[in-house]
């Protein structure tokens, strides 16, 4: 499924462009326009969902396969041996600002705790 007034959906259709870092089967992994971090990628499902609540409830192993995607672009971003956060906004309250369902993939610098 594909929302055709989704940004991210734009981006997996090509219409939009991105810096694509890796495709997967169900994945698309680009460079977030905006970095908060020297590494900062974000990981999506090429189907549209709004969120992970959406995600976990239609379709069980999808947050699976973008955990697994996401460890991916760590290694071949270098910060999988030294650490790497994976972050996964749900709701406007939490700073969702595109409602297709991304994972924050954050690493190259120290990360304090808590964050936000």
């Amino acid at each position: 499924m594909v929302d055709p007034d989704c940004l991210f959906c734009k981006i997996v259709e090509g219409e939009v462009p991105a810096e694509i870092v890796r495709e997967g089967e169900r994945t698309v992994a680009f460079r977030d326009i905006n970095p908060q971090a020297p590494t900062h990628v974000l990981v999506i499902p090429r189907e549209h969902h709004p969120d992970v609540a959406s995600a976990s409830a239609g379709d069980t192993g999808l947050m699976d396969v973008l955990a697994r995607e996401a460890h991916e672009v760590a290694v071949a971003e270098g910060i999988a041996e030294t650490g790497y956060r994976l972050v996964f906004n749900t709701g406007a309250g939490a700073g969702q600002t595109v409602f297709h369902l991304h994972g924050h993939l954050l690493g190259g610098r120290g990360l304090n705790w808590p964050p936000g």
